[in-house]
């Protein structure tokens, strides 16, 4: 009986020691991050897609043209290393569409509905705009893109004077 009663003893010793030592370990995942896993190829379409949408944006002023490029990578990858870039120029030609800024009208940007051609009226892009600079701010608030974004919908909420 003294046998059963020394190895009981040093079983909840064993455990009372190691049991500390598993919590320490915390809750350790398998793997890399699914949310940080990128497609090189994605990755180098998406890269494309940006460079031909900042030359749309900055250089031709061609805010339509733009805004589809970034539509394009932002629902094909969301995980795009510049995706804080991508949803900052898409808010801004959402928004400077809704004020006929740029070389193109926005009638010129089409959506489908089914087989049914959609455009957009000013309300919509402005809606869309801010909802592109909210996502970017909430997303990714210490990005330097945010900033811009913030003060992008500061200026939208000031009063134009004239």
């Amino acid at each position: 009986m003294s046998n059963r009663l020394v190895v009981a003893i040093a079983f909840l010793f064993l455990i009372l020691v190691a049991a500390p030592a598993t919590y320490a370990q915390g809750t350790v995942r398998t793997g890399p991050d699914p949310s940080t896993v990128r497609d090189p190829d994605l990755e180098r379409d998406s890269l494309h897609n940006l460079e031909v949408a900042r030359n749309y944006f900055k250089l031709k002023k061609a805010y339509v043209a733009a805004l589809m490029r970034l539509e394009e990578i932002i629902a094909g990858n969301p995980n795009f290393t510049r995706i804080e870039e991508v949803l900052l120029m898409a808010g801004q030609s959402s928004l400077w569409l809704s004020q006929n800024k740029g070389k193109q009208r926005p009638e010129q940007y089409v959506s489908f509905d089914g087989s049914e051609k959609k455009t957009l009226t000013t309300a919509q892009f402005r809606e869309m705009g801010v909802d592109y600079l909210n996502k970017l701010i909430k997303d990714y608030p210490e990005s330097p893109f945010a900033k811009e974004a913030r003060e992008e919908l500061r200026l939208l909420e000031t009063p134009k004077q004239q």
